[in-house]
């Protein structure tokens, strides 16, 4: 008997290995002489020591290696399968869908410590007050650590694990700190099944929409059987409410549900509207926690413990004990797009998933994608739409501000010099009436930074990236987020976060004449500093607060940004598409667009969708309480015929028309496309790269081949890169030509210095 073993190498095939003559003489191996299906077994390679997966279990006759020249095993890792025959399952699908390795995809499957080979069960550290401990006994004028006990308390006599205090908001230096004091203890506590899940919270009223929305997804649940629902609903209408009425019937049954959410951001406020309803045990999965945290986390949705896992794109590919419901909110979203490694999508692999496993999956959006439009078209999906807010809410108004008929705000500066704002005065006037109201205001601009360029107004020169062919960003602040005033300056590409000073005088002519150009979301913050200043005082009247990813890189910073703004106090926020993905803002009664019309401009036939979806997805911050909200779209293309049918007709009926101009154009989602991306250190050789791909290419009919062309970045972080699309009316006729093509690609003689990489159902070219 021989094993196949799946190993972390980019090689399409796996490994033959025999059995060791007596592998109970081993160290640290398990008393069996043949490693199970989907168990870890560590091998030799070459010169390296690698943990791989077990597979299949062969004859020596169907192998096709020599038995002389066939290693053993070197270890058993497992007693008992980590993956079972439906992951194994669904790493095979993945690997012949995306045309990835095997053992590749099931290392990206794997957190980080079991690839390593580590035991999966951890101990778990949990902390207690010691019994004798009282108040009394405290004595410090610290408040934090008086917090902190205080925080401990609240959890009882048995105290509570480490990852829960620390999700509270508990910090690990002052557990330690508390326990040299001799005021609490840790102690290893083996994990409970979880108790069954109970209501925290009475549901809402539903309306009629909702109702059949909750009864659908049910109906489905209760019938053992898959079926992909697209939850089509405004923002605002109550999609949330749906799937957590939906969750009802699943978490009675004792099943696990399975929430994911496009960004890291969205998951505590997510959790907390979750718990609110629920006494359940709530697992966060993201990129964000260490790789022990990972690690439970995966063990709790393996064994069952996890009753509603809420994480981004990469929760779709963990193991659970009872699959009864997956819930894809704000599916439209490319972030579920994984762009390097095995290039899934999140939404799809759901879809899949739920068929392996008979359960409903809900896409729920506002803006759906064309490609689940068109699943819809083709019966793949059910569409269940949600028209109306619930309650008296109304859907915020649209209305466009002519840019080219009115003068924008102009601020003077100190030496008497005037600047320009970016923003019309009928722009400043409707911000300020808001903020007098007592409201917020959120103004939407999608560019990070201070400015996207420095331009030398004496001979022309720009700043640029010396990696990319990009523009370096101009980074200055002279303020921070609590009015403290700091000194930062400096240019960045936000491609390959090369860095640099910003010069003193142009590098070409010498002239002092550098001036920022354009509007980034620091300046923008300045000027509406400067506008809304008290004129004696300078002191700001109204909190300007800005949120994108310079002002959330520290841990906590976005809670904390959430916090203040839900306090309801009048204030402007400034954000980028951060602002976009679901957040609820019901005190923001005005949002704002200086600039998010351009995309409709673009070379990219996707950006019209995406450039929609993105308008849509902000105005949709606004009017979500009980006060109505208006959006003010300022533009300079007020004719343009595709803003206009979105602003008065809404986003449905624009994708609908995209969707037919797609069809009559031969583009997706009615044609499947796989994107070939080349990378290398000169533009020649990746060019020449893929012309000698499709010089090998099957003659195949109705297969259209786009390229070579430079990428949209031809250069990035020193690498050139170059392009080749196909485009196929049938997806199995695509796919029947990739595996014939893609081997025979990478083994051509120069592609061994060059990086080659397949993408099947790109979400950008």
């Amino acid at each position: 008997m021989l094993v196949q073993v799946a190993l972390p190498v980019p090689l399409y095939r796996v490994f033959d290995y025999s059995l060791p003559a007596n592998v109970h003489a081993l160290p640290n191996t398990i008393p069996t002489s043949i490693p199970s299906i989907g168990s870890r077994v560590e091998v030799s390679f070459g010169r390296q020591t690698l943990i791989g997966i077990v597979v299949a279990h062969i004859s020596e006759a169907d192998s096709r290696v020599p038995l002389n020249k066939l290693k053993p095993i070197n270890k058993c890792l497992d007693a008992e399968p980590i993956l079972d025959e439906r992951m194994l399952k669904l790493a095979s699908w993945l690997s012949r869908y995306y045309h990835y390795p095997l053992g590749d995809v099931l290392a990206v499957i794997l957190p980080t410590l079991v690839r390593q080979g580590k035991p999966l069960d951890l101990l778990i550290t949990h902390w207690r007050i010691l019994p004798h401990i009282t108040d009394d006994d405290f004595h410090t004028n610290a408040k934090k650590q008086k917090q902190q006990f205080d925080m401990l308390k609240l959890h009882g006599e048995r105290g509570a694990s480490e990852d829960v205090l620390l999700l509270e908001g508990m910090q690990r230096a002052f557990l330690k700190t508390l326990e040299e004091k001799g005021l609490i203890e840790r102690y290893i506590e083996p994990k409970q099944a979880p108790a069954p899940v109970k209501f925290a919270k009475m549901p809402l009223d539903l309306n009629d929409e909702q109702k059949l929305a909750v009864e659908a997804i049910i109906a489905v649940h209760e019938s053992e059987r898959y079926t992909g629902f697209l939850l089509n609903g405004i923002t605002g209408s109550g999609k949330t409410e749906v799937y957590l009425q939906a969750m009802q019937a699943v978490l009675e049954a004792g099943k696990q549900v399975l929430i994911l959410v496009p960004e890291i951001g969205l998951t505590p406020q997510t959790r907390a509207r979750f718990a609110s309803r629920f006494a359940a045990h709530i697992v966060l999965l993201h990129s964000g926690m260490n790789n022990t945290h990972r690690l439970q986390g995966w063990q709790d949705c393996r064994t069952g413990h996890a009753q509603i896992i809420i994480g981004t794109r990469s929760s779709v590919l963990y193991p659970f004990a009872n699959l009864g419901l997956i819930v894809v909110d704000e599916a439209h979203d490319g972030s579920y797009k994984q762009q390097d490694t095995l290039r899934y999508h999140a939404a799809d692999v759901a879809l899949y998933r739920g068929l392996q496993a008979n359960i409903p999956v809900v896409l729920g959006t506002a803006t759906p994608s064309l490609e689940h439009l068109k699943l819809v078209d083709d019966g793949k999906l059910v569409e269940c739409q949600l028209l109306t807010r619930p309650g008296n809410a109304k859907p915020a108004t649209m209305q466009l501000i002519d840019a080219r008929l009115q003068s924008t705000h102009q601020q003077a500066q100190d030496d008497g010099a005037r600047y320009d704002t970016g923003l019309t005065d009928a722009l400043i006037g409707a911000i300020r009436k808001t903020l007098e109201a007592g409201n917020q205001v959120l103004i939407f601009l999608n560019r990070r930074g201070y400015a996207p360029v420095l331009l030398c107004e004496a001979c022309g020169w720009q700043a640029d990236c010396p990696r990319c062919d990009a523009h370096l960003t101009v980074h200055y602040n002279s303020r921070s987020q609590h009015n403290t005033y700091v000194s930062s300056s400096y240019l960045k590409c936000h491609h390959c976060d090369w860095q640099s000073y910003i010069p003193n005088i142009c590098p070409d002519c010498g002239s002092q004449n550098l001036d920022a150009k354009g509007m980034g979301t620091t300046r923008l913050s300045e000027n509406l500093h400067a506008i809304f200043a008290n004129p004696q005082t300078s002191k700001e009247l109204y909190p300007i607060i800005q949120i994108d990813r310079d002002t959330t890189r520290r841990k906590d910073s976005w809670e904390n940004i959430y916090q203040r703004i839900n306090e309801g106090t009048p204030a402007i926020l400034v954000g980028t598409q951060m602002v976009a993905k679901g957040h609820h803002f019901p005190n923001v009664t005005l949002v704002c667009l200086p600039n998010a019309d351009r995309g409709f401009l673009s070379a990219d036939f996707r950006s019209p969708e995406h450039t929609a979806q993105l308008m849509i997805q902000v105005a949709g911050r606004a009017g979500r309480g009980d006060k109505s909200g208006q959006v003010l779209i300022q533009t300079l293309q007020p004719d343009n015929e595709l803003l206009l049918k979105l602003v008065k007709d809404g986003y449905l009926s624009f994708a609908r028309e995209l969707l037919q101009e797609r069809k009559m154009m031969g583009l997706p989602p009615h044609t499947h496309a796989a994107l070939i991306r080349c990378e290398g250190k000169t533009l020649a050789a990746t060019t020449q790269a893929l012309k000698d791909a499709i010089s090998i290419l099957p003659n195949a009919h109705n297969l259209a081949v786009l390229g070579p062309i430079d990428a949209p970045m031809s250069k990035k972080n020193s690498r050139y890169h170059a392009q080749l699309l196909l485009l196929a009316k049938d997806r199995r006729q695509l796919h029947h030509v990739l595996n014939q093509w893609w081997e025979p690609v990478l083994a051509l003689p120069n592609a061994k210095y060059l990086k080659l990489t397949l993408d099947i159902d790109p979400v950008g070219w």
